[in-house]
């Protein structure tokens, strides 16, 4: 079985979950970088140094935090950015998981819908490798954990009713519209609607 997702996979998932294939369809084209995975099979990911600094503090890693942030400003950090380009996320995720792998897996952004590693447990996985499987799996279990956060974050009814404005600021924070999500995901709906 194909890794990639396949219409009849959208198709299934947005009755599953009672919405209409365009409205999956455009979250998917707005949200997803095009596919959930890179081009050596490993799940696109995209690391949050600032989480990382967050969960090693939720842990009381104070001082250790410290000492990672001063040789790998880039891993760890209390100031979000510092990206680079997604070739270097698995290298970053690396590093971090040299020093707590949890923590470090549970500070990426995972697949099509770019779902954030802690949220597993909001979102029904019975562990954090239960959801790092799914997204190694393929992008219908992506797309899956992606329908999970829209309903487990209050977005289910603005995602039915093409609330665009309103899933947009709930999906991508109060910053959406310098990006114009919600014009893309209501010009997207109208073009898979159609």
């Amino acid at each position: 079985m194909s890794k990639y997702l396949t219409e009849q996979q959208i198709k299934d998932a947005a009755n599953k979950h009672g919405y209409t294939y365009a409205q999956v369809k455009a979250v998917l084209e707005v949200e997803s970088r095009g596919t959930g995975f890179n081009a050596d099979g490993t799940p696109k990911i995209l690391f949050e140094r600032h989480k990382f600094w967050k969960l090693l503090g939720d842990i009381r890693w104070f001082t250790m935090r410290l000492k990672i942030m001063a040789k790998h400003p880039r891993i760890c950090n209390p100031r979000a950015g510092g990206y680079g380009k997604y070739s270097e996320q698995n290298h970053k995720l690396a590093i971090a998981a040299s020093y707590n792998r949890d923590a470090a897996l549970q500070s990426c952004s995972w697949g099509l819908g770019q779902v954030m590693g802690y949220h597993w447990s909001k979102l029904g996985y019975k562990s954090l490798q239960s959801f790092i499987n799914a997204m190694y799996a393929s992008e219908a279990e992506q797309l899956e954990a992606m329908l999970r956060y829209v309903e487990r974050f209050g977005l289910k009814d603005e995602l039915q009713n093409n609330q665009w404005a309103s899933f947009a600021r709930g999906y991508n924070g109060k910053e959406y519209r310098k990006n114009r999500y919600d014009e893309k995901l209501a010009a997207a709906h109208k073009k898979f609607a159609a």
